[in-house]
């Protein structure tokens, strides 16, 4: 999906993920992020982020939840991480990262609680009141009043299968007269999800149906005397689409795949942001005409369509490449035609690296001609393995 593209604007990348593979500093399915890069698109993400008036909060869960970049996005000036669920969060809260938003799409369950909400996250986004109160009753052993994002759906919303949730407007003025009846949470603000993605038809970042939802609930909070609160309208969020979050209202949004330039936008567009990551695998075997790779880090809306193969980038041919059914298992993925066993395979597909069984490879330094490699297991996990003994 984003390989023509790396090939464009990152060909160091692209070499070096052949280098590190033929030098066995990486074993196939492995993500490699250029961490240079991810700071210059977050450095440039921030700039706009700031003419703007937009506050953003990092997402990692695309990229392996990884604290290495997590750290190198706090010190240029970012809040805190946005985490999709209380597993990432552990995981940041345990790498000292501030936690700008928590419950994204998953609420937080009862015995993660108390580690989290001690983090002091700013926002924990709810879509239940018997978590509302879970939420207060612990916030209040500890003495802490915790703000909320509701996290809104209405009838007319649009959901992704697995993240159905949500208050309807309907009852939102009983979920805030319930809020304020407890006394150690609060209202902070109010989100919905996905509120932008890239419109294939019109080219261009656009809000969908579930801001219509949300501006609803914005009118209502106002209307019963809320001023300053948190409108976040997250999704597709990089440089291209944050004059967007302002011009509808909003007040944060949370780059994800902006990050790394690999939103659905990059693909078809030239944008500020520049390819950051690679997916690096092997030539196993041949089957007939056909030759095999080893995989283990598809993502079903990935979109994988070709790969480089070869010893090296200079040299590599590409292939049309393609992941099994998604009844299957993905042992590997399959070439178009017979390849050299051992070779190098690079390709480079949307992905969503915590799902996977991938390792994932951060290099720093490439820009300057000096990589420096850590390599991390798919859940933001330092991996020590020694495999050339």
């Amino acid at each position: 999906m984003f390989l023509d593209r790396c090939i464009e604007n990152n060909p160091k990348l692209i070499e070096y993920a052949f280098k590190a593979h033929k030098e066995g500093l990486i074993l196939p399915d492995t993500y490699i992020l250029d961490l240079d890069t991810i700071k210059e698109n977050a450095t440039k993400m921030l700039e706009v982020a700031k003419a703007n008036g937009i506050e953003l909060f990092f997402m990692l869960k695309q990229i392996g939840r990884n604290p290495e970049v997590a750290k190198m996005l706090m010190d240029i000036g970012f809040k805190g991480a946005v985490v999709v669920d209380f597993k990432e969060a552990l995981v940041m809260i345990d790498n000292g990262i501030h936690i700008a938003n928590v419950g994204h799409l998953v609420q937080t369950p009862r015995h993660a609680l108390k580690k989290i909400i001690a983090s002091k996250p700013d926002y924990m986004t709810v879509y239940s009141i018997d978590k509302i109160k879970e939420v207060n009753e612990v916030a209040k052993e500890l003495g802490i009043i915790q703000k909320l994002l509701i996290r809104i759906t209405d009838d007319d919303a649009e959901l992704y299968s697995g993240q159905v949730a949500g208050f309807s407007t309907d009852e939102f003025v009983d979920v805030i007269n319930e809020v304020e009846s407890l006394s150690n949470v609060k209202i902070g603000g109010v989100t919905a999800f996905p509120a932008l993605l890239y419109d294939s038809q019109d080219d261009k970042i656009e809000k969908t149906d579930n801001l219509k939802g949300l501006e609803r609930a914005i009118d209502i909070l106002k209307g019963v005397g809320y001023k300053d609160f948190e409108i976040n309208i997250p999704s597709a969020t990089c440089a291209a689409s944050i004059p967007t979050i302002k011009a509808l209202g909003g007040t944060s949004g949370e780059p994800g795949h902006g990050l790394t330039g690999t939103t659905p936008l990059h693909k078809v567009h030239e944008e500020v942001e520049k390819v950051g990551y690679v997916y690096v695998s092997e030539v196993s075997h041949n089957f007939k005409d056909k030759a095999y790779v080893y995989g283990g880090g598809t993502y079903r809306r990935g979109h994988m369509a070709n790969a480089l193969v070869g010893e090296s980038f200079k040299e590599a041919k590409e292939y049309g490449i393609k992941a099994p059914d998604d009844d299957s298992i993905d042992y590997h993925f399959e070439l178009d035609h017979n390849a050299k066993v051992s070779d190098t395979v690079v390709m480079c597909f949307r992905t969503q690296i915590f799902t996977t069984r991938s390792y994932v490879a951060c290099v720093e330094g490439l820009k300057r001609n000096d990589p420096k490699i850590a390599l991390y297991d798919a859940v933001g996990k330092k991996i020590e393995d020694d495999w050339t003994c």
